[in-house]
């Protein structure tokens, strides 16, 4: 059962091919990066363009790469949300008239449970190939973190039919958002996560203590404003901010340094602000993770998104399932980004199911996700 899958939702126009929500035949990313960097963030009516000059050359791509034609398809998986509109928009309205003109049914997909379903999809494909790698199994807690999402949620899965309760979610920033806002802040560059993670191993995290984050109420929410709140008082009115300033202007001047190039350009000072900082969002995305899934009683942690490429984040993770008994279950980076196979892989079980989408699926920017 060949499932197209389209994934237009902020800045990463990509195009896949799944066969049977196990195989991924192709998979093209066509990113947006060198667009958005020189303005130090995503830009939403250019992101919408760039999805117009390149959602059909991905498409296309992605059957030829696949070695299949548009005609073969069994279904069409497309994000409908949440996302910025005018991105989802492209995506959206491309896939319905696709699939009206084949004539081929047309599923809707969330896009946190498409970052899920990336998880559950490599893992087939890992143990399909013989690797030693323990299942995914379900129930299980599920951080989704990225630059748009911070939530956790509780999957299970019923004859083929996946179910998801909403644990915790951010109140404020998400983490890779407040990535991103310190990366701009000290002139780093964007996107800042990358950044960060590079940078900080040349810094010591032990260096500044941020203290815990504390929630009133659900325990299980996140927040990153007051923490990226704290990096902005520990700069302004500092040498930390003629610093910052001048590798900005620094960077404009040079265009695209070397991670080497910009650890030099960077204080010892600012390096262990850097670790500090990263430490401090590592440090809560996984102490909730973890007693999302004590309150939860599962050994099951699926960790997926964006902000899950973070080499500390990772190293923190495979330590807590050596230490506590849980079973971590983390992508490779490829599918651990805005991808459009984990969108055909959800995409699959829903058209299996026969939870098929009509001429009024509606793109919108804000989606409930989870009971």
């Amino acid at each position: 059962m060949l499932v197209l899958g389209i994934e237009s939702s902020c800045d990463e126009t990509a195009a896949a091919i799944v066969a049977d929500g196990a195989e991924i035949l192709s998979s093209v990313v066509a990113s947006q990066i060198p667009t958005h960097e020189k303005y130090g963030g995503i830009v939403p009516e250019l992101a919408s363009r760039e999805h117009l000059r390149n959602i059909e050359k991905v498409v296309d791509e992605a059957c030829r790469r696949a070695q299949v034609r548009i005609q073969d398809l069994a279904g069409i998986a497309v994000t409908e949300g949440p996302g910025l509109i005018g991105s989802l928009l492209v995506g959206l309205v491309y896939g319905k008239a696709l699939a009206l003109s084949l004539a081929k049914p047309l599923v809707g997909v969330n896009h946190l449970e498409g970052h899920i379903h990336a998880v559950l999809l490599e893992n087939r494909i890992a143990r399909a190939g013989g690797k030693p790698v323990e299942e995914a199994g379900l129930p299980a807690v599920a951080l989704v973190v990225s630059g748009g999402h911070t939530s956790l949620f509780l999957v299970e899965e019923s004859c083929g039919s996946f179910s998801y309760k909403r644990l915790g979610r951010t109140r404020d920033d998400a983490a890779g958002e407040a990535f991103d806002k310190v990366a701009r802040l000290l002139g780093l560059g964007y996107p800042g996560g990358p950044v960060i993670d590079q940078l900080a191993r040349a810094g010591n995290a032990a260096a500044i203590d941020f203290g815990h984050i504390k929630m009133k109420g659900n325990s299980l929410d996140f927040s990153f404003s007051g923490l990226k709140t704290a990096v902005l008082y520990r700069v302004r009115g500092t040498p930390l901010a003629a610093e910052s300033e001048e590798r900005r202007v620094w960077r404009n001047a040079c265009g695209k340094p070397t991670p080497d190039d910009l650890r030099a350009h960077c204080s010892g000072e600012t390096l262990d602000l850097i670790a500090s900082f990263q430490s401090a969002v590592v440090r809560d995305l996984v102490e909730r993770t973890l007693a999302a899934a004590d309150a939860m009683r599962v050994d099951s942690i699926f960790v997926s998104g964006g902000v899950a490429c973070n080499s500390l984040l990772r190293a923190r993770f495979r330590e807590a399932s050596r230490a506590q008994g849980f079973r971590v279950h983390i992508p490779s980076t490829v599918l651990s980004t805005d991808n459009a196979a984990m969108i055909a892989a959800a995409g699959y079980y829903k058209l299996q199911a026969g939870q098929l989408a009509d001429a009024t699926l509606a793109a919108r920017a804000s989606i409930p996700f989870g009971v």
